[in-house]
């Protein structure tokens, strides 16, 4: 087995002895597991596997993903954080110099994220709701890139609208979209036409992928904020 840098700084590519290649981050807090995942030693590192059928992220990295705006030391506001599964992989990369404001609206949920974000202090959770920006903009600051996860019908205005309130110029939004969240009486297609045309009211958007084969009727978009 091989661990060597992907091309997206933070990210790893694991090389098995069979041949087959797995994505990774360097875990940030040593002997924590979040969700289960794989830990793999490497040279005196320990590394995580990135599932990416946990992932919407992972599985956007591993469908050829071009366009990846966090980073080592980036700031990131994470929208329907959960109970952290894709977060913490974005805590390993932004590491101790970066921050992750994660907004969930379920308390039950944001519970489970405690004794995670114990030891991963660069994550500050936030009980809010990702509609209403107003509701947490006391604590958030402006932030490199804004990553969504909501199961929303009007995930692109919710997108737009903490953009506008915490995205600085020139930074990013990586938007998640289940079609069928939006509108199941529509072919998928049809949905991320028109999520792309209400994105393009306000953002460049830079990059559409789909998320086949691990999430069915999901597409994620890159946007960049002029």
């Amino acid at each position: 087995m091989k661990v060597k840098e992907h091309e997206f700084p933070g990210v790893y590519t694991v090389i098995e002895d069979d041949g087959s290649r797995r994505i990774a981050t360097k875990n940030l807090v040593p002997g924590q597991r979040v969700y289960g995942e794989r830990v793999i030693k490497f040279r005196g590192e320990e590394y995580r596997i990135w599932n990416p059928n946990r992932s919407k992220l992972g599985a956007a990295i591993l469908n050829g993903l071009r366009n990846f705006p966090i980073r080592p030391g980036s700031t990131v506001l994470y929208l329907g954080i959960a109970s952290g599964t894709t977060a913490s992989h974005v805590s390993d990369i932004v590491g101790w110099e970066g921050r992750i404001f994660g907004v969930e609206f379920s308390p039950r949920v944001l519970r489970e994220l405690v004794p995670i974000v114990e030891e991963r202090r660069n994550i500050v959770p936030i009980l809010g709701d990702a509609t209403k920006p107003v509701g947490y903009r006391a604590l958030v600051t402006k932030v490199d890139v804004i990553f969504e996860d909501v199961a929303q019908p009007n995930q692109a205005e919710i997108l737009i609208d903490n953009a506008r309130a915490f995205l600085r110029s020139g930074g990013y939004g990586i938007l998640s979209v289940k079609s069928r969240s939006i509108d199941v009486t529509k072919e998928p297609e049809e949905v991320f036409k028109e999520v792309r045309k209400e994105l393009e009211g306000y953002f460049e958007v830079v990059e559409e992928l789909s998320l086949e084969p691990y999430e069915k009727d999901h597409e994620l978009f890159v946007v960049r904020k002029p």
